[in-house]
């Protein structure tokens, strides 16, 4: 940003704690066999010139407008991940108007492809959902898989456009703090692209954003309010200490409450659980806020229900904890 040649005068300069400075490729004069191996991308990389082309050689978001973005009619403020296909049980007593499914559940961890399960069907099916509940597939995985799905997304955004999702969490490329400036900012782009490549193809898709410095926030808010998606996403699941939600996370959600205070954008949220947080939450974006969460499955599986007070084993069926957890929830969004 401080030089007057940059093409593009996106970034404030490289991360200082970053943990892959002393790569082998970094400490070597000549280009080693070493990038070739490596997980992670910097501009020291042999092959950086590839990922820029994989990108469409350029780190802005201008050209990303989410054209045929829509928002499912009914779908509840809360909204239930769960792990398995067999939804008819726990949904019993609840008829809970939607439910998401994890992409580990659907993609194949090893293979990257469909799994049996869901191949030649529609999510609905697959789930055994009524025509008035909602699939969701929440796009989200570790790294090797949503990698995987990168390297094949042209031809898996046509095979997930049969599935005929509701909505489409578009699989989140991480940014950690520890990251080479550029895998940021590449992992950035990537976010917009990837649900871009869904959309393309016909699947309701929402971006995942990332941020890590105040000039990434000021990237997003002017890419909103120049093409106002209909919804963005953020995954909150790596965010476990106090004092990284406190310090490093709600600044960054308060700007962006801001920002969406101007434009009818929604915000879906994963990975916040703790009653407090959610609470935060809604103080910032309200009626925007979509949650999802995988706890009243986790809960129930064992017995357990969520109260206003914490965790409670009361050794309850799983069904029974299922739906008293949902509720909870949904209690604490305003439902």
């Amino acid at each position: 940003m401080t030089n007057p040649d940059a093409i593009e005068a996106l970034c404030s300069g490289p991360n200082t704690d970053c943990s892959y400075c002393g790569c082998a490729r970094a400490e070597a004069a000549a280009a080693t066999d070493a990038c070739g191996q490596c997980s992670i991308r910097c501009g020291s990389r042999v092959d950086i010139d590839d990922w820029m082309a994989d990108v469409g050689h350029t780190l802005t978001f201008d050209d990303v407008d989410l054209d045929g973005q829509t928002w499912p009619t009914g779908l509840p403020t809360f909204i239930p991940q769960v792990e398995t296909r067999q939804i008819a049980d726990l949904d019993r007593s609840l008829r809970w108007p939607a439910y998401a499914i994890g992409l580990r559940r659907v993609l194949s961890p090893a293979t990257g492809r469909l799994l049996p399960g869901w191949r030649d069907t529609t999510a609905r099916d697959a789930l055994g959902l009524a025509d008035d509940q909602a699939a969701v597939l929440v796009g989200y995985g570790k790294d090797p898989l949503v990698e995987s799905f990168w390297s094949r997304r042209h031809s898996l955004a046509m095979q997930l456009a049969t599935h005929d999702w509701d909505l489409v969490l578009a699989p989140n490329f991480s940014a950690y703090g520890n990251f080479p400036r550029t895998e940021q900012l590449l992992n950035f782009r990537r976010n917009l692209l990837v649900a871009q490549v869904l959309l393309d193809a016909g699947v309701n898709a929402v971006p995942n954003i990332y941020s890590f410095r105040a000039e990434d926030l000021a990237r997003y808010e002017t890419w909103i309010l120049t093409h106002r998606p209909t919804a963005i996403a953020t995954n909150l699941q790596t965010i476990r200490q106090d004092g990284d939600w406190e310090q490093l996370l709600l600044p960054g959600l308060a700007y962006l409450a801001m920002v969406l205070e101007q434009v009818d954008t929604r915000l879906i949220v994963t990975g916040s659980s703790r009653p407090a947080r959610i609470t935060q939450l809604r103080d910032l974006f309200g009626d925007r806020l979509t949650l999802v969460s995988q706890n009243p499955t986790v809960y129930a599986r064992h017995g357990a229900v969520m109260t206003s007070t914490g965790r409670s084993d009361v050794h309850a069926h799983t069904a029974d904890a299922f739906a008293a957890n949902v509720r909870f929830y949904a209690g604490q969004m305003g439902a």
